[in-house]
């Protein structure tokens, strides 16, 4: 009997390898830390819904949704926007007007220089050298400035787009998850939206997004000073010169503001794809970027203003 019982547990103890193979090749259920914690705020998201004293009439996802959103911005978004506003503002206000100044001494050094390098030719080719040699000089001392007065213009681009990436895609991850089915939301409608947890059918909300989007890069215009429209009509001159040349010149800014047009018609064939809650998550983020940048163009410009005047009272020696 005994060994009866033996025989019978031996298969249990010692599997076959071909037993073990399958056993291995089997699809392992099991959470990541990435999946576990968008799971957890999920979680987090719903009681924080149910727990937060909206009226009875009012829909408690959606305006969670929306509290959510303008929370996070401002704890998260708006202080890195800021910080490069003022890097911003020091490289327009306080660099580019100081580098205007050493202007005439470095022209001056680079004719004491070429008269010690024995340079010949006729008026133009001597202008025409003068301006390629004190661009140089320029570009080096422009750096120098830039890095003195802390406003080095790779950090301001990159900050704000950093800090908020990362809020961005971890919201929409969360809100995708709560809208999994099965799901409370199924049961919660907001404007055109029937259901939380589907896409807008009548796509409002992503025709919404990509407006917002494009308004955005176009007001950002608005604000601009009389200073900066001077500056971009001389660049543009400059430029159609020299593609008259037959040169090949690159506009970095056009660029991007090209870039970010795309960005707002894909935008909407996007948000057509993704659940109604975050739909209505990206809605509200574009909604408030677009205040918030237009907030703090205003300040800019008011503070512009009241530079320029401080410096006509007090002009620089």
């Amino acid at each position: 009997m005994f060994s009866t019982r033996t025989a019978l547990r031996l298969p249990t103890l010692r599997p076959s390898l071909a037993a073990t193979s399958r056993l291995t090749r089997r699809p392992v259920s099991r959470r990541t830390f990435v999946s576990s914690t968008i799971h957890g705020l999920s979680e987090g998201f719903l009681d924080l819904a149910i727990a937060l004293p909206f009226p009875p009439e009012w829909p408690p996802y959606s305006c969670t949704i929306i509290l959510v959103t303008v929370v996070t911005r401002l704890a998260f978004t708006v202080p890195f926007s800021v910080w490069a506003k003022n890097r911003q503002w020091r490289a327009e206000n306080v660099v580019v007007p100081q580098l205007k100044r050493e202007m005439p001494s470095v022209h001056k050094q680079v004719q004491q220089q070429m008269k010690k390098d024995g340079f010949r030719g006729d008026k133009e080719a001597v202008i025409a050298e003068i301006n390629k040699r004190s661009r140089v000089i320029a570009a080096e001392r422009r750096k120098e400035l830039l890095k003195q007065h802390h406003c080095s213009p790779i950090p301001t681009i990159a900050m704000p787009i950093v800090s908020q990436l990362p809020l961005f895609i971890g919201t929409s991850m969360v809100l995708s998850e709560v809208a999994r089915a099965p799901t409370v939301l199924d049961s919660e409608a907001f404007f055109t939206l029937t259901s939380l947890s589907h896409a807008d059918s009548t796509l409002t909300l992503p025709i919404m997004l990509g407006v917002i989007t494009l308004a955005n890069v176009e007001s950002s215009r608005w604000f601009v000073s009389a200073e900066v429209l001077e500056r971009e009509q001389r660049v543009a001159k400059w430029t159609a010169e020299r593609r008259a040349r037959g040169e090949q010149i690159l506009e970095p800014k056009k660029i991007y503001q090209t870039s970010l047009r795309i960005l707002s018609v894909a935008r909407i064939l996007i948000a057509a794809m993704v659940p109604g809650s975050v739909q209505l998550y990206w809605v509200t983020s574009a909604t408030f970027g677009l205040f918030q940048s237009w907030i703090l163009d205003y300040w800019d410009m008011r503070r512009r203003k009241q530079h320029a005047i401080s410096g006509k009272e007090n002009p620089p020696a």
